[in-house]
Order: structure tokens, then C-alpha cells, then sequence
């Protein structure tokens, strides 16, 4: 029997393909809302149906399922699944054939989400709204383009393909972690424009995935040096200011991983958690750290999460599906593309 239980802050993965007793006991912790899967959680389509079953009966309302499935480098599912090319090939297409390009971005979206939606997954940490500056190694070529406005309408095709197979979409990395060099995995990453540069270029094309639908972001462990002195997922500036005040955006704000060195600079996990929260993010991450989330899960207690922003993230069920001709079309013509 699921246990009664409202949604926590809290996104953590399991250990392995199926839930250990402890992934149980993490996973009806009240500070839990959500679960992110990782390669290290998927052998194949059987399986995935299966631990996401596992995971949706442990509690009531049921636990959100996420991935980092973007494409390219950063396609967590593969044998079984599309393989989705990088997302800077749709910006290349869109050089030669801008209408092409914003079905294919549509067609990528339709593909990916009638998937996920299939095996059982809510919404995925996708698109990157980064612009490729050719200077960001860990971004590159999942970028969509270099230039805003391209980038923008790319993105918001790709939003509303997700859309109608039910899925939500995530954006990332706000306000943009194209032009910084240093990889946020590894090291704390600086951007030293103005901001008056990085709202007319990096923060231009949210302004159309948010119009077109964008159900949640995911701010940058970058720290906007002219801007403010803490990183965008601990500014209230970037979070309430700009985001939530400028742009309109009412959806759900995510921190991205915890564990990463750019996310360091508020102190231990506990304190990253809480810093990220008061800035304005509704959600924090914490992955591949068993021990590391058992003390973020008790330092965060019985904390909740705003409740009608996560079930936005749910998947609606009944939309496109892989049964559909529009998938097959899709799904083809991604094959094509990749």
C-alpha cells in the first residue's frame, strides 16, 4: 500500500536498476518529491517500466520521474530509445532551412516525450537554453545555436513537441552557461559581462521557451561577477528579480546538482540546500551521494514543496503516444537527422 505522503523539495536517485530497502526508505522521506534516473539506472525498456512502477507505488500522490535526456552527450536511456542527435545539429539545419529545422525541433520533442511518457518518466531536464560562444567545453554542441533568436524559436518547437506527448519541459542553464568557460562539475565557473549583455543575448531565448510553455528552470552554478557575488541558483536577484519579476515565469525553479564544485561555495549540503531555497529555488538536486542525501534529507526535515508547481511536472496521461502515426513521423525523421 503507497504511503499518504505530500511532496518534499527533495530530488534524489536510486543506487541501481531496481530499489534497494534503503532507496525505499530515502524515498518516503517527507522531504522527497522527486526521483532523477541516471545510465546507472537503465538496462533496458523492460526494466525502466518496472522500477518506475516500483518507485510511483511507494507513495500517494505519487513520486515524480526525471531524467537528463537532451540528446547526444547527455541521453541517459539508449538501447531501446531514439538516440537523439546533439541539439546543435537542429541549429545547423536551421542555417540552411529554418523551417525544416523547427519541425525537426518539434518532431525531437514529440520523440523524447512519447518515450519518457511510455516508460513511465514525468518530464526531462531539457532544452539547453545555453548559447554556443565556443568557449564552454561541458556545453558545446548541446547548445541549440550561438545566436538568441534562433536558439529561442528552436527551443520553444522543441517545448511544445514535448508538450503534446504530455511531458514537461526543464530549461537550463539560467541565465546562461555558454560564455563562461569552466566546467561547474569541476570548478566555480565566473562570467564577468555585464548585465546588460547577458539579458540582451543569454536570457533572450527564455522569453519564447516561457511563452511556449517552459514548466520549469534550472539556474547556472555560474557566478555573474558585475551582477551579484553568489551563483544564479543562490540570487534572489537572478530567481525573483528577473526571473520570476521580468520574464513572468511562474513555473518550477530547480537548482541543478548539489554535488557539483560550482555549487560549493555556500558551505556543506545542508547549507546549499537552504541557500538555494531562499534564493527562489522550489526544488534542489542531489545525486549519486547516498550519504551525502541522507544528511540533505535530514537536514531539510519535513519540508514541502509548492504542490501545484509539481504536479505540473506530471506527465498528462492520454497525449501522443508511440502508437501514434505523428511519432512514427517523428521519430523517423530523427533517426534521419542523428
Amino acid at each position: 500500500m503507497s504511503k499518504a505522503l505530500p511532496l518534499g523539495p527533495a530530488v534524489i536517485d536510486p543506487v541501481g536498476l531496481s530499489l534497494s530497502d534503503e532507496d525505499r526508505e530515502r524515498l518516503t522521506h517527507p522531504a522527497v518529491g522527486a526521483v532523477i534516473l541516471f545510465a546507472h539506472n537503465y538496462e533496458s525498456p523492460a526494466q525502466l517500466r518496472a522500477l518506475c512502477a516500483e518507485i510511483k507505488a511507494l507513495r500517494s500522490p505519487e513520486l515524480l520521474i526525471c531524467v537528463d535526456h537532451e540528446g547526444g552527450r547527455v541521453q541517459r536511456f539508449r538501447n531501446g530509445f531514439t538516440a537523439i542527435p546533439p541539439m546543435r545539429k537542429l541549429g545547423k539545419v536551421f542555417d540552411s532551412d529554418n523551417a525544416r529545422a523547427l519541425r525537426l525541433a518539434e518532431q525531437a520533442g514529440i520523440t523524447i516525450g512519447c518515450e519518457l511518457a511510455a516508460h513511465g518518466v514525468d518530464f526531462s531536464f531539457t532544452p539547453v537554453l545555453d548559447l554556443d560562444y565556443g568557449a564552454s567545453s561541458v556545453i558545446g554542441d548541446r547548445a541549440l545555436h550561438a545566436e538568441a533568436a534562433v536558439a529561442g524559436e528552436l527551443a520553444a518547437a522543441l517545448i511544445r513537441g514535448l508538450a503534446s506527448a504530455g511531458v514537461a519541459a526543464v530549461g537550463k542553464h539560467y541565465p546562461g552557461h555558454g560564455y563562461a568557460i569552466a566546467d561547474s562539475h569541476v570548478a566555480v565557473p565566473y562570467d564577468d559581462r555585464p548585465l546588460a549583455a547577458i539579458m540582451a543575448r543569454d536570457v533572450a531565448p527564455y522569453r519564447p521557451a516561457i511563452a511556449a510553455g517552459l514548466a520549469g528552470v534550472m539556474p547556472a552554478h555560474v557566478i555573474f561577477q558585475q551582477v551579484d557575488r553568489e551563483p544564479a541558483g543562490y540570487s534572489a536577484f537572478w530567481l525573483r528579480k528577473v526571473l520570476r519579476g521580468e520574464l513572468g515565469f511562474h513555473g518550477t525553479i530547480f537548482s541543478d546538482d548539489l554535488s557539483m564544485e560550482g555549487a560549493s561555495v555556500a558551505g556543506g549540503l545542508v547549507a546549499r540546500a537552504h541557500a538555494a531555497l531562499d534564493a527562489g529555488c522550489d526544488v534542489v538536486l542531489l545525486c549519486k551521494d547516498p550519504k551525502g542525501q541522507d544528511e540533505l534529507l535530514a537536514g531539510l526535515g519535513e519540508a514541502r514543496a509548492n504542490a501545484k508547481r509539481w504536479e505540473r511536472m506530471r506527465a498528462r496521461r492520454g497525449a501522443l503516444d508511440r502508437s501514434t502515426a505523428e511519432f512514427r513521423a517523428a521519430a523517423g525523421a530523427i533517426v534521419e537527422l542523428a
